[in-house]
């Protein structure tokens, strides 16, 4: 009797761990993942720790990538606020966005990212590409293997969202079959020239162009010029408030077909909440 007890026990823990094990598979199987690059140093904050929290919390499996496959430091004087003086309320990272990024630091998939040689679009449902203007950041805009994964994706229409300065490393992908950038013919916002020139006079007699990651030419002008037409490039209405979990409306968000597309930190929920729409839809 005892081994008819321990057999049929055997048994039903095999039974209950190949359903465990299937149960893990499917989840694998309808599980999304977006691929997240980063530059070693100077990503925005707010503009990693938003998405990447409210996307893991959708159950969405967030991948980062750096140069060197080594973690990635944001953007301090955007975290602390210590160097904006009397403007740090204005231009920090807000609270929120702080708590989530002290999560996000601590996470397993922030401590060990994959290097941007290491992964390929077909393993991925979507990219996303934040920003940050700290010229640390220009390895990362600049980066002909970024470039060509963000051509991946488009050529196989996959979701690709961005916001700030990486509407510049998107614009900067160059078709190989068209010879245009990837969004020649798309809709796109990204920070707005008076948004740019308004920080960095606000703060250039401290942090003389900080703001400026690439003085000769502003975030909206390079963009509107790899587009067929200026009227492409959309202003939005009047960034003066950031957005939230209970107020998305206050961010702004251009969607056109498989490219989504934001300007600064205030727009980050509202670009967050469309990428989960595309990614669960």
């Amino acid at each position: 009797m005892q081994n008819i007890r321990v057999m049929a026990k055997s048994f039903l823990s095999l039974t209950v761990s190949n359903k465990a094990h299937k149960c893990v598979n499917k989840y694998r199987e309808i599980m999304k993942r977006i691929l997240v690059p980063l530059p070693s140093k100077g990503a925005d904050p707010s503009e990693v720790a938003i998405p990447w929290k409210l996307l893991t919390e959708q159950g969405v499996d967030v991948v980062f990538i750096t140069p060197d496959g080594k973690k990635a430091q944001v953007d301090q004087c955007m975290l602390t606020g210590k160097a904006l003086g009397i403007f740090k309320s204005m231009l920090a990272a807000r609270a929120d966005a702080v708590q989530a990024c002290q999560l996000m630091e601590n996470s397993d998939e922030f401590l060990h990212p994959l290097s941007y040689q290491a992964v390929n679009a077909d393993s991925f449902d979507a990219i996303y590409l934040p920003g940050g203007h700290d010229k640390t950041v220009r390895p990362y805009l600049e980066s002909a293997i970024l470039q060509k994964l963000i051509v991946n994706f488009f050529q196989a229409k996959k979701l690709v969202a961005a916001v700030c300065h990486g509407v510049v490393l998107v614009a900067r992908s160059i078709d190989n079959i068209t010879g245009k950038s990837v969004i020649y013919n798309y809709q796109t916002t990204a920070l707005l020239k008076k948004q740019e020139l308004l920080a960095y006079n606000l703060t250039r007699l401290w942090l003389d162009d900080y703001y400026l990651t690439y003085p000769e030419i502003t975030v909206e002008d390079e963009v509107t010029q790899a587009l067929e037409k200026p009227q492409q490039f959309k202003q939005g209405p009047l960034p003066l408030f950031r957005d939230s979990v209970s107020s998305l409306s206050a961010g702004f968000t251009v969607c056109d077909r498989n490219f989504l597309s934001a300007r600064w930190p205030g727009d980050i929920y509202n670009l967050a909440s469309k990428m989960i729409d595309k990614l669960t839809m």
